[in-house]
């Protein structure tokens, strides 16, 4: 085993206000998320958003362990986040994987850079005006 494979790997992913850090160590294939196993993680739509890399890996996630901190946003948003930061962590460990989730999807590797629009003056939203009648 070369020294790099002993090595610890941190990632990051963004999405919206969410941003999560993964930290990959040589382990057994446990994944940790905010603490919590992946395995029990709610809602199963997020869960299956994140355990898309993991499938597409072919099992080499069994080989490491992944921890991930995520803070800020929605459910979505985190998993999202935690998604791009597993994947990126992955390509790092074993570079050959990155052909293949560029293939699949590029948004598991590249960020998605939408930010919500600021809310402008005197108004109560970012585009909404007041509203006027003609008489």
């Amino acid at each position: 085993m070369s020294k790099k494979k002993t090595a610890t790997i941190i990632a990051t992913g963004k999405r919206k206000t969410s941003i999560a850090r993964a930290t990959l160590k040589p382990g057994k294939g446990v994944i940790r998320i905010n603490s919590m196993l992946l395995d029990v993680y709610q809602p199963e739509f997020a869960k299956m958003k994140i355990f898309e890399p993991l499938i597409l890996s072919e099992g080499e996630y069994k080989n490491v362990d992944i921890k991930v901190n995520v803070r800020g946003g929605g459910f979505l948003s985190q998993a999202e986040a935690t998604r791009v930061a597993i994947s990126k962590a992955l390509v790092e460990w074993k570079k050959e994987l990155k052909q293949k989730f560029l293939d699949h999807d590029r948004t598991l590797l590249v960020s998605d850079i939408r930010r919500t629009e600021p809310q402008k003056p005197y108004r109560s939203a970012a585009r909404g005006k007041r509203q006027k009648s003609k008489r």
